[in-house]
């Protein structure tokens, strides 16, 4: 895997602050304790603190290394209240609500992200997805070149039977249902950035469809290559091609066959999907049948990392998207 190995050795360079909220969840102990043995992180568990030691103890793992907080009697969480209170004040909150919410690890972690006492956050292994991404937007807030949040996943191809070899993002797979030409471009904007980021190297996007090169006519058709068109416009230079179907897309000797000049020659690492239900299945197709390793869900568009895992999540998993926020962290501080 040698995609992620290089995040893990990015990650263990520059190791970041990364909170996690469900500290008294074992695999959350489990990782945290992998993540500071592996170097990529140092970590802040959120919880009563009584409960997260005793755990570990019972688990045989040592968390010297790593920070303890409880929310509900932090030195800080006046001052975290405060904030929250001044955010969102005109959306109705009072001193004492913020006061309360303060008290729940999500959003004590996401404070620490965005007041800078942490550089990421990495929480759902008990929380929601909604509540996950509510609590990031409304604390951390978008970065300013995105209008929305959207996901994707590092899906990992390293089988001596995939063709595709290496890092691929698949987006978005997690979280936008049924985007329109305009989200469907800012999907692809940030699922770009994400590649150039990760996987180190220049995006080939590919805006998937069922038709290539207009041989099908239909309205989920014309959003696909309107959403393109937009993404030219506003990144001229960019590797991209829509509409194309997911064959054209990977395999050269299709592309050059079904497409005329194309940008991604069949060698596309940026798949976006359009809508939900076709990411949602083409990632479960990937990752099932074909074998691939399917990290995340990943968040993109925050103006600061703060990821989202399964609750089904394994202890592999939770220190994956330690090291990638890691990685997702530097570039914001940059």
């Amino acid at each position: 895997m040698k995609a992620l190995n290089n995040i893990f050795k990015r990650a263990s360079e520059a190791p970041r602050h990364i909170v996690l909220a469900e500290g008294e969840d074992p695999r959350i102990i489990e990782a945290a304790q992998e993540a500071t043995n592996r170097g990529v992180a140092t970590i802040v568990l959120l919880g009563n603190v009584a409960t997260i030691n005793a755990k570990a103890e019972a688990l045989g793992i040592s968390l010297d290394s790593v920070t303890l907080i409880d929310p509900s009697d932090s030195p800080k969480a006046g001052r975290y209240a405060a904030n929250l209170f001044e955010m969102r004040k005109a959306k109705g909150m009072t001193e004492e609500k913020a006061a309360e919410l303060i008290k729940d690890p999500l959003y004590y972690a996401q404070m620490m992200v965005h007041l800078g006492d942490a550089d990421g956050s990495v929480n759902g292994a008990v929380y929601t997805t909604g509540d996950v991404v509510r609590s990031a937007i409304q604390i951390i807030g978008m970065d300013k070149s995105a209008s929305m949040v959207s996901s994707f996943f590092l899906m990992m191809l390293c089988q001596p039977f995939h063709d595709l070899k290496g890092g691929v993002i698949f987006s978005d797979c997690g979280l936008v249902i049924d985007p329109d030409s305009e989200q469907l471009a800012q999907i692809a904007l940030s699922a770009a950035y994400s590649a150039k980021t990760l996987l180190n190297e220049e995006p080939r996007v590919a805006m998937l469809s069922f038709s290539t090169s207009g041989s099908a006519k239909h309205a989920s058709v014309d959003k696909v290559v309107s959403a393109t068109e937009k993404v030219k416009a506003i990144t001229p230079e960019l590797a991209i091609d829509g509409d194309i179907q997911l064959d054209a897309a990977i395999v050269a000797a299709i592309s050059e066959k079904k497409v005329e000049n194309p940008a991604t020659h069949g060698r596309a690492n940026v798949l976006v999907f359009p809508n939900l239900e076709a990411g949602n299945i083409g990632y479960k197709l990937a990752e099932r049948i074909g074998k691939a390793d399917a990290i995340g869900p990943i968040l993109q568009g925050l103006r600061k990392p703060a990821n989202d895992l399964s609750r089904g999540c394994g202890i592999n998993d939770i220190v994956n998207v330690i090291a990638i926020t890691v990685v997702q962290s530097q570039t914001c501080l940059l």
